[in-house]
């Protein structure tokens, strides 16, 4: 098997448009001089992020409705649309490379060598790192991780498994804790000046909404304007701040409160994954002493998901000593999200009961990080599945109307889908990786210019569960999408494909 182990870099091209112009790979060594200065950082101006927001559905259990269901029921008991909105923020591209070395060049360093010095700690932690797969010739990613704790459930065989979620976890950080927890890894009282200046701007930080730079709020950006700003090599979504400032989009400031505290970081900037994990040391470091190495538990954390596996006759202690601690560092465990689980042998095989009060609810699963396990098999979560098949028939949908909409446009029939297109994104013939050609347009010398290269693509979903299949050991995930081909054409017939290439 071919090492695919490289350490990220923390300068990344960006293609997203900010408030100020992109930067490329050729300017790395005039930007990592002015980054890696500490007083440059010190004095530097932070701009405004740019808030977007994701929203997906989700399919889950509800106590209220007693099932699972794409809908919930909201504080005054009506039923609403189990909708998760996830606020993500961008900032400036200079801004980005300063959170990216910061993150990686300087805490992260010594972040991973604290975790190292204890290697029940160091196992613990999981997301936002890289860690090495057994073979050493990858880095671990979720599927790993989850077959992880699965083995160790398989392993125990008789066991109780905890499975925790912390409550609102990036808007609840405490900046206070956060400054402590920074400056105690960096092994200082305060944070030093330009570490200050990087945490002053992601705690008290202002920002605008993507959708209000839409034309007329809705639709797309303003691509004439766009289109002349890049003309004059300005890959940005105004000429200056202060044609930003005349255009009177709102801007907000940091407001979202706990206890009265002003509190929260942004998701989605260079640092924030790197910041949370910092976040919470002192919680993990106190859960291994007293459930790991005192009750012999089992302990995973990623980001915000917990699982612990304990003795049956632990779990109260357990419990209590997990809500204990996350609240001496401020943030709330979601009692709705709170799952207890029995795991024990019947008839040779290992089941999975739900624990609902003194109840015992027979073929349950443990779901955990886009699996459900249940003991004697392991399959892909359903909602992620669901979802595969629902972008399927949008993406086929959307593209039909498109070629509708050209062929009338045109009074022509020539328009066509591509038929490999789509069989490369939602079957089994797209999961090779492999090099497709693309193109995009760049500034030199003074002139626009199409670019011609390679993008790499690495495959699809269904690629993403044959490997699951195989790391896992599970080939009922295989077996969970046999019918996706049939899924697929059936569903293509819909709409004309006569004059389409066959493959």
């Amino acid at each position: 098997m071919k090492n695919t182990l490289s350490t990220k870099d923390w300068f990344k091209d960006r293609g997203y448009l900010h408030l100020t112009n992109q930067i490329k790979k050729k300017d790395k060594e005039k930007v990592s001089n002015y980054i890696s200065n500490k007083e440059k950082v010190k004095a530097h101006k932070f701009s405004p992020f740019i808030l977007k927001q994701t929203f997906n559905r989700r399919y889950k259990y509800s106590n209220e409705l007693g099932r699972r269901s794409h809908k919930a029921v909201d504080d005054k008991g009506q039923i609403i649309a189990n909708t998760k909105m996830r606020p993500i923020m961008y900032s400036t591209h200079i801004d980005s490379h300063i959170y990216s070395y910061y993150s990686h060049k300087i805490i992260q360093p010594k972040y991973e060598d604290y975790l190292k010095a204890d290697k029940n700690l160091n196992e613990s932690i999981t997301a936002y790192r890289q860690i090495k797969s057994h073979d050493n010739l990858r880095f671990k990613y979720n599927v790993d991780f989850a077959k992880d704790v699965f083995y160790e459930i398989k392993e125990r065989k008789d066991c109780t498994v905890l499975a925790f979620d912390i409550k609102n976890f990036f808007p609840s950080l405490n900046h206070s804790q956060l400054k402590f927890v920074w400056s105690s890894i960096l092994g200082t009282k305060t944070l030093p000046k330009d570490h200050y200046a990087v945490f002053k701007s992601i705690t008290n930080y202002s920002y605008f909404y993507y959708d209000d730079l839409r034309v007329r709020y809705k639709g797309n950006l303003d691509e004439k304007k766009i289109a002349l700003l890049r003309n004059k090599g300005k890959f940005q979504l105004f000429e200056n701040y202060q044609d930003f400032k005349n255009a009177e989009i709102q801007v907000y400031k940091n407001q979202k409160k706990r206890d009265g505290i002003i509190s929260g970081i942004p998701q989605g900037l260079p640092i924030s994954a790197m910041l949370a994990n910092l976040y919470m040391l002192p919680f993990d470091k106190n859960i291994i002493e007293k459930l790991v190495k005192n009750k012999n538990c089992y302990y995973r954390r990623y980001s915000d998901d917990l699982v612990v596996i304990c003795n049956n006759e632990d779990i109260d202690f357990t419990e209590n000593i997990v809500l204990e601690e996350i609240s001496k560092i401020k943030l709330t465990i979601s009692k709705d999200k709170t799952e207890k689980f029995r795991f024990k042998t019947i008839e040779n095989r290992l089941e999975c009961f739900k624990i609902n009060g003194d109840k015992f609810i027979p073929n349950s699963f443990l779901q955990y990080l886009g699996f459900d396990f249940y003991g004697y098999k392991t399959l892909i979560k359903s909602a992620n599945v669901s979802r595969f098949y629902r972008e399927m028939k949008e993406s086929i949908s959307i593209k039909a109307k498109r070629i509708e909409s050209v062929q009338q446009k045109n009074l022509t029939e020539e328009a066509i889908i591509f038929k490999r297109k789509i069989y490369r994104l939602y079957s089994f013939r797209g999961i090779k990786s492999r090099k497709l050609p693309a193109s995009k347009v760049i500034f030199h010398e003074g002139k626009l210019i199409k670019k011609e290269f390679s993008r790499k693509y690495r495959g699809n979903f269904i690629k993403y569960a044959y490997r699951a299949s195989d790391i896992m050991e599970a080939p009922e995930i295989k077996r969970q999408l046999r019918k996706h081909m049939i899924i697929l054409k059936k569903y293509m017939m819909k709409f004309k494909f006569d004059n389409t290439p066959e493959l």
